[in-house]
């Protein structure tokens, strides 16, 4: 065994021996510690279903929350994992070591047996940092849906992705004086190309309806020249950023479908 590491933030072992390997690891658990061993290991699972994976070179990894899992060389699921919540225990049987989780509700094990470890770390790792995701398109329609002031006081959404002959307007509605809105949505800078695509909605929307009809550019900004073609056309723009629709779906909880929002509203 060769020590490389041993402190109050880490400790690392390389090629240790069983009794190290187990001392280390137990210590880990009670201080909550993440655990990560790279060796020679099979698993066995039962619990819903029964599973055997094979001998083959692997990474468990164990952490603080009570989660395992073990993942391949390649790829980036892992082939056998436990929620958290799980009770580990150790043990070495026949020159092996045998890393025990056990789940009660449902009732469910995974036991990962090392033949070979070549390395094993823990360490504690402190992590409260807010994870923040950039809202896609469709969540921008979302947000729009929850939040029709987004685009202005007064707006009403009537569908979204309706069909038009050139393709599918993203949100479609009417304003506050009974005028129909076609509105286009862009997660990124607006091109001029995105100005087209709206015109030719409205221009198939005209085709079907005498009424009044407003088309917005809905987008973060505007690429070289597009406020010019956006005039030209009689068009208008809505500066409206993907992190503050994720702000907004963020603070409605769980997501709600397009669909439910139109059949509530009915």
């Amino acid at each position: 065994m060769q020590q490389q590491v041993n402190n109050d933030k880490l400790s690392v072992l390389m090629e240790p021996v069983l009794e190290e390997t187990k001392n280390l690891i137990e210590k880990a658990f009670t201080q909550r510690r993440t655990v990560i061993i790279a060796g020679n290991c099979k698993v066995d699972y039962v619990g819903r279903a029964n599973s055997k994976l094979e001998l083959g070179e692997r990474l468990l990894i164990i952490k603080s929350d009570g989660s395992l899992l073990v993942h391949r060389p390649t790829g980036y699921e892992p082939v056998n994992w436990q929620p958290s919540g799980s009770v580990f225990y150790t043990q070495i049987i026949d020159n092996t070591f045998e890393i025990h989780a056990v789940r009660q509700k449902p009732k469910e094990s995974v036991k990962v047996t090392f033949s070979k470890i070549y390395t094993v770390t823990t360490i504690m790792l402190l992590d409260a940092g807010e994870f923040i995701l950039n809202a896609s398109e469709d969540d921008m329609h979302r947000a729009i849906l929850l939040r029709p002031d987004l685009i202005e006081e007064g707006f009403k959404p009537i569908s979204w992705e309706k069909k038009v002959e050139p393709g599918f307007v993203d949100v479609y509605g009417m304003d506050k004086v009974g005028r129909l809105v076609v509105v286009e949505v862009k997660r990124k800078t607006a091109t001029k190309e995105a100005v087209l695509q709206l015109a030719k909605y409205i221009e198939a929307i005209k085709q079907k309806s005498d009424r009044q009809i407003r088309g917005v550019l809905a987008a973060p900004d505007l690429g070289k020249d597009v406020q010019t073609l956006l005039v030209d056309n009689g068009l208008e723009f809505k500066e409206l950023y993907p992190k503050d629709c994720t702000e907004i779906l963020k603070k409605a909880g769980p997501s709600v479908k397009l669909e439910q929002f139109f059949k509530d509203t009915v």
